[in-house]
């Protein structure tokens, strides 16, 4: 026991899982007697929307509870970094935790080791590879996707710390704030049956990713997001070893990817990564911005995912491409507006992969879709959820519509719409932007900002 610390102090972020968890492996295995504790920063709290605040106090609640099965608890530290925390845990000899890659994260990194001028063991628990574990030959971070997958791929996985005996303390600290019942089963064994119901429909993965009516995603972002199951894991539980498994474990080098240009490039949450595409003349447009939020701009596919996001906190992959296409590309609305209100809204709101995934889709970001690729959300719609059962469920105002009318109302006759019950401009907006026209507002804007 001599060569132990007495005491460590382990920091709980997005890891909330004690699984696959290198922190807690490193803390148990070294120190005799392990603290765990949690921060709960207000101001953030106060400024997320309900689905996500919820959905962590949850997670944080059953991880108390885990904890408490290892003989411990969890210490809830509900103020800013100072002499409050200084005291809770200044007799700790080691400040453990898993790294964060915003720059808002490594700023309370900063000011937790400034309360704890103690020594420091740092991991990377979130992610499958950190930052700097996958780069081109030159040494540097790809800006392009598929060879930074490619890299990623036969990067070795490095070796994990193993979990050890240490005795979990128990201290009085704050109250977890109340909450509502969260959007997702919370904890990590929630997590766990969720990645083994995901284990006997991947291999359709290819197939049915795109289909919103069907359960062809995961559903494991919200966990990944919150670290009640760790990517590693779902990485080594699902494999590679048919095309519906390669194609899901891609998604979580995407993950990664976005995470590390995060790290190295923190303006990618307020500014493009091609920097003459922050030349462009956006839409001064709060009506429109505030129709799209509400699921009222006329357009069935977009109106059922911003009434899918607002409902439930989570919209399926495709039709958030879809949504905001239609805003940036239709609209013409700054995609920092969509990112925001994503930000707020979703369950999972990761800053990287909100951030990165808006500029891909509006073609300011780096290996982004191209400016003129312009999504129509009525070939989307037709494409993607045929039968309209995705429309039809969250926008029921529409349900009366056959499957050839649902994506286009305003295509059909008079007297088709009044047997199905749908008054445009009443029931049902009309169209707020004729999309052909759009598109060539949205083309000329990208090409003035381009030079010309």
């Amino acid at each position: 026991m001599s060569d132990l610390a007495e005491r460590a102090a382990l920091w709980f972020r997005a890891d909330l899982c004690l699984v696959d968890n290198p922190a807690w492996a490193w803390a148990t295995a070294n120190a005799e007697r392990v603290l765990p504790f949690v921060t709960l920063d207000q101001r953030l709290l106060a400024s997320v929307g309900e689905f996500r605040r919820t959905q962590y106090l949850a997670n944080v609640a059953a991880l108390r509870e885990e904890l408490r099965g290892h003989g411990g608890d969890l210490l809830v530290v509900s103020h800013q970094p100072g002499a409050a925390l200084h005291e809770a845990l200044g007799s700790c000899d080691v400040l453990c935790f898993n790294n964060a890659t915003s720059a808002f994260g490594r700023s309370r990194e900063a000011a937790i080791m400034h309360s704890l001028p103690i020594r420091t063991e740092r991991f990377w628990g979130t992610l499958i590879q950190p930052p700097g574990a996958v780069l081109t030959a030159k040494g540097t971070l790809s800006r392009v996707f598929t060879p930074f997958w490619k890299t990623w791929d036969r990067t070795p996985l490095a070796s994990m710390p193993q979990v050890g005996t240490a005795t979990i303390e128990t201290a009085s600290g704050d109250p977890l704030p109340e909450y509502s019942s969260p959007p997702h089963p919370p904890g990590s064994d929630a997590a766990f049956a969720a990645l083994n119901e995901w284990c006997h429909t991947v291999d359709d993965y290819e197939s049915t990713r795109d289909i919103p009516s069907v359960p062809g995603t995961s559903g494991l972002s919200a966990a990944l997001r919150f670290g009640t199951i760790s990517p590693r894991t779902v990485l080594e539980t699902v494999g590679t070893h048919t095309p519906g498994r390669a194609a899901f474990v891609r998604q979580l080098a995407w993950r990664d990817w976005y995470a590390h240009l995060l790290m190295e490039t923190p303006s990618m949450l307020s500014h493009a990564f091609r920097p003459e595409y922050d030349a462009i003349r956006w839409e001064d447009d709060p009506d429109g911005l505030q129709r799209w939020k509400a699921g009222q701009t006329g357009y069935p596919i977009v109106d059922a995912g911003m009434r899918q996001l607002a409902q439930t906190g989570w919209m399926h992959n495709r039709v958030r491409m879809i949504a905001a296409s239609f805003l940036v590309k239709d609209l013409l609305i700054d995609w920092r507006h969509g990112e925001e209100w994503f930000r707020h809204l979703l369950v999972d709101a990761d800053p990287a992969q909100n951030a990165g995934n808006w500029q891909w889709v509006a073609g300011t970001g780096t290996d982004a879709a191209p400016y003129f690729r312009i999504f129509n959300p009525i070939t989307q719609s037709r494409r993607f959820d045929p039968a309209g059962v995705y429309i039809s469920r969250w926008v029921p105002e529409l349900a009366g519509l056959d499957a050839s009318a649902v994506h286009a109302p305003w295509e059909s006759a008079p007297l088709d719409l009044a047997a199905a019950g749908v008054v445009l401009g009443d029931s049902y907006p009309a169209p707020i932007v004729d999309h052909a026209m759009a598109r060539e507002r949205t083309l000329a804007a990208y090409k003035e900002a381009r030079g010309g």
